[in-house]
């Protein structure tokens, strides 16, 4: 199901609520956004479950609110100031434009201090709210697009459409320093990921079971393959079956009803199951 995540909620209160909505324990989320952050959140639920790590692997896209000229210790507005720096002559739309091209394509970007990321077996944020220094590793990270929406100094409006494990609070921070100013992201909006849109989504108070999408819908933009009654039991049991023709990637492999049997990978000829969604019984 798709969730328009308020303001403030952590990607765990979302679940929590989905939980009480349904009734249901087997529920968890794909690709988690920050308390401050809006928008687009991918919520699946028994054994769809399995499918998150394909989810999290799609474009997303963000619309985000910089601030020049103040800089966090999070990167966001929850933190601390840490710099304050207010230019005589602010950069121009065309300079800010020029800094955010640079950005695009694949780069080093070392992730916030307060993140979910792991320091030896911690969580980043734990440790800096613990009142710990943490410098993390730079991490490489694709950006597929970044637009100046609009500027009006301190704030700068920026739609970016990113991969994987990219923080807008980190571009805000490293864009900032592009152009000689300390910058935090004070506004952020994920408003698609993959073919999702936000428009399409629910409020956490509204789920219902009607807000429920099917499996084979949850990976609707992945390579859709029909198989026979008897290659679907073999992949109940967790075993390769013959591709009708040579692919490779990742597909969706649906039985003849369109149910979403198991997430598979091209490999030789056959199809690798996995992710089985319908175990043989």
């Amino acid at each position: 199901m798709l969730i328009d995540k308020p303001v403030g909620w952590t990607s765990h209160d979302v679940v929590a609520v989905v939980r009480r909505q349904l009734g249901l324990r087997s529920v968890g989320h794909a690709g988690t956004l920050d308390p401050f952050a809006t928008g687009l959140l991918v919520v699946l639920v028994g054994r769809a479950t399995r499918l998150a790590r394909f989810l999290e692997a799609e474009r997303k896209v963000y619309e985000a609110s910089i601030h020049l000229g103040i800089a966090t210790d999070t990167d966001d507005g929850t933190g601390t100031v840490t710099e304050r720096h207010t230019p005589a002559t602010w950069p121009t739309r065309e300079t800010l434009a020029a800094a955010a091209a640079t950005m695009v394509g694949v780069h080093p970007q070392r992730p916030p201090a307060f993140s979910a990321k792991h320091v030896a077996g911690k969580r980043a944020y734990a440790l800096a709210r613990a009142g710990e220094t943490v410098t993390l590793a730079p991490v490489d990270v694709t950006v597929h697009a970044m637009a100046v929406e609009a500027w009006e100094p301190p704030l700068l409006q920026l739609t970016a459409t990113v991969g994987r494990g990219t923080y807008l609070r980190a571009i805000a921070r490293d864009l900032g320093r592009l152009v000689g100013l300390p910058a935090h992201c004070e506004a952020l909006r994920r408003t698609a990921i993959g073919a999702f849109q936000v428009d399409d989504a629910v409020s956490p108070e509204a789920v219902s079971a009607a807000s429920l999408r099917s499996a084979a819908a949850m990976v609707g933009s992945m390579r859709q393959v029909q198989v026979t009654a008897a290659a679907r039991r073999e992949l109940g049991f967790g075993r390769r079956i013959a591709q009708d023709r040579p692919a490779e990637g990742h597909a969706a492999l649906l039985g003849e009803d369109g149910t979403l049997v198991a997430i598979a990978s091209g490999i030789d000829g056959r199809w690798q199951p996995d992710v089985v969604l319908e175990p043989a019984s």
